[in-house]
């Protein structure tokens, strides 16, 4: 028997300490090599795309895949199955578009945890849709932040962003006019876009700044020009190899000899401590995220086993 939870369930369950808490195991057990993650593949259809991600973990005991569709007009819906490390059991399908949700932002969460100046206090988000929400309140809870701005081209969009985290999270949300209005003195800059042209130029970044961009986890898509890779001291991905096949705010400055893959870490050998967040407190860092399917099952295992202490979700005969 496997266990069926809902996106309701699942919801019900995940919170951003759990998601980062686990999130943070995950990258350790890479470091350690007792996890192991396969970079995203994508079917090409007429109208969209088939996308099938997995990972497994000795030390989580559990390996898995996350697949969902992507197909012009039509809303996404992300599922997840977990299954035993030990016996190759199913353990459980569950919906998973709000666990994406939150896990992405953990992963920035964790970034910023390990790259971000300790008194890292002011942020500033570009992007204000589904996956905007989950990165501020990663940000915010592991460092002291007491003000943001947001930037989105649709203003209605912004503004209501700003409304709605400010009494969430109980800091000061402004809206800006403006990307380099809303960057401009961050100590922290995140992009969440889905822009094919840059949205954040070098030269708005302020020393000491770090910067998740977790946008761009497609080879046509572009969130930072050059001039802000080429400024950042430390780089970091949470997986290189998914990078160098989809990360295109990676791949056009290495084309053009900016950068050289060599000059980009792995963050869970930041997490690990086996190279450096940062080395001082001037310098610019940088978290490219194209999401993992370790995150994923990482945090699919916390919640599969939240749903068993509980007696959430539906036994299913598979």
């Amino acid at each position: 028997m496997a266990l069926f939870l809902s996106e309701k369930e699942v919801s019900g369950l995940l919170s951003m300490p759990l998601a980062l808490d686990a999130v943070e195991e995950g990258f350790r057990l890479q470091a350690e090599g007792r996890a192991a993650n396969s970079p995203r593949s994508r079917i090409r259809l007429p109208a969209g795309h088939f996308n099938f991600m997995s990972a497994a973990s000795d030390g989580l005991g559990v390996m898995g895949h996350k697949a969902y569709a992507a197909v012009r007009g039509h809303p996404i819906r992300f599922y997840m199955h977990l299954c035993s490390s030990e016996t190759g059991e199913l353990l459980s399908v569950m919906e998973a578009g709000r666990l994406g949700q939150v896990r992405t932002g953990a992963a920035s969460g964790v970034a910023t945890k390990y790259m971000a100046r300790e008194d890292a206090s002011t942020v500033g988000i570009i992007g204000a849709g589904f996956q905007a929400r989950s990165q501020l309140e990663a940000v915010h809870a592991v460092r002291p932040v007491s003000r943001a701005r947001v930037f989105s081209r649709t203003p209605e969009r912004r503004e209501k962003f700003a409304e709605r985290t400010s009494a969430r999270l109980g800091i000061e949300v402004t809206a800006t006019e403006s990307a380099e209005e809303c960057v401009s003195g961050s100590d922290v800059v995140i992009t969440i876009t889905s822009s094919s042209r840059p949205v954040l130029e070098g030269d708005w970044l302020s020393p000491g700044a770090h910067v998740n961009a977790a946008g761009a986890n497609h080879w046509m898509r572009r969130e930072l020009d050059g001039r802000a890779v080429g400024r950042c001291d430390v780089i970091a991905t949470d997986d290189v190899e998914q990078a160098k096949l989809e990360c295109g705010d990676l791949l056009y400055p290495v084309e053009r000899g900016t950068v050289r893959w060599e000059q980009v870490r792995n963050l869970s050998d930041v997490v690990a401590g086996r190279t450096p967040g940062r080395r001082s407190g001037d310098d610019i860092t940088l978290f490219e995220s194209q999401g993992l399917a370790l995150q994923d099952i990482a945090v699919g295992a916390r919640i599969y086993r939240l749903a068993l202490e509980r007696g959430v979700g539906a036994e299913v005969a598979f």
